[in-house]
């Protein structure tokens, strides 16, 4: 038995979980951290604090369900993303966990980022890990993130990965928190709004602003608060809200195909976990693949596979 530990400490989850390469199981521990009522998110400070608290709790129950045997490395999310000055400070309480048992453990360490482990995480939710062999478009939408991105093997990491598309302004979660508080939701809202939006009765047409292959979202919001004020219901609100982020990742998507060609298509982060947005976008692009919402939302899995892939260099 070989099992390959993985930690994240993104700006929303506590995040462990051990990968065994023997039967391809992923175990995994994660704990939202907590946010004050009515607030959109946590200060960096308070984000440490809390993963800080958290990690000794999310390890120990994770090796208390699924006792490490043969531990054969550790892997840690240590930035947002592969780009020059992408620095969170949240991320340094799980990549100080992971180099203090990479050194009690006298194995490797490996680090990575967020935004790496929520493709490969999404990647082996729809058994399609051989992507990594391929090129493929991924999408990665949640409440830092809209980025359409190209995928291609790599000689020196797992993947090279290249940002085609982002927003301009506002973050497509951050546009669900934002709306979802409005209308009197509890933080993180992506949850109940859709809840709301499946009792939506009226629908709008959505005009998507995309420019470049990147989009802007902040229009949606003023519009949002605008149908709020002219006595909209919270239902019909709501669903305008998922409406225009679905047909927003499907524009994206349509111009990356036209681009790059009819490649592979993969949607992870959060927001892609949504399923009124998921069956729109699906409806369009037949062949694209979403991952699972506990392999969709932030997560340590693709992190733990990571260490894998670093240690035996293929699948």
């Amino acid at each position: 038995m070989a099992e390959f530990l993985g930690i994240d400490t993104s700006n929303y989850t506590t995040s462990v979980a051990v990968y065994n390469s023997d039967n391809n199981k992923i175990y995994q521990s994660k704990k939202l951290l907590p946010v004050k009522e009515g607030t959109a998110g946590l200060r960096q400070s308070d984000a440490v604090f809390h993963h800080t608290r958290q990690l000794p709790e999310m390890t120990e129950e994770l090796f208390t369900v699924h006792p490490v045997k043969n531990l054969k490395a550790v892997t840690a999310s240590v930035r947002p993303r592969n780009v020059e000055g992408s620095y969170m400070p949240c991320f340094l309480s799980g990549e100080g966990l992971g180099r203090t048992l990479s050194a009690l453990n006298k194995i490797p360490f490996y680090s990575t980022s967020h935004q790496t482990g929520h493709i490969l995480s999404a990647l082996y939710s729809t058994d399609r890990l051989v992507l990594i062999h391929e090129k493929f478009i991924a999408f990665h939408v949640s409440g830092g993130t809209t980025d359409c991105l190209l995928c291609e093997p790599s000689e020196t990491d797992i993947i090279r990965i290249t940002q085609i598309g982002t927003s301009l302004d506002l973050k497509a979660g951050q546009l669900v928190d934002r709306v979802g508080l409005m209308l009197g939701l509890k933080f993180p809202c992506g949850i109940e709004l859709e809840k709301l939006a499946y009792n939506a009765d009226s629908h709008y047409k959505i005009r998507p602003v995309i420019k470049d292959g990147n989009c802007c979202l902040s229009g949606f919001e003023n519009k949002c608060k605008q149908m709020l004020e002219n006595g909209e219901t919270s239902e019909n609100i709501a669903g305008y809200c998922l409406d225009t982020i679905a047909e927003t990742v499907t524009a994206m998507t349509a111009e990356a195909v036209r681009n790059y060609g009819d490649v592979p298509i993969v949607y992870a982060g959060g927001v892609m976990s949504d399923k009124i947005i998921r069956q729109k976008i699906i409806s369009r692009f037949e062949y694209a693949d979403f991952a699972e919402p506990d392999f969709s939302c932030d997560n340590a899995s693709g992190v733990a596979i990571y260490g894998y892939l670093k240690s035996y260099g293929d699948l």
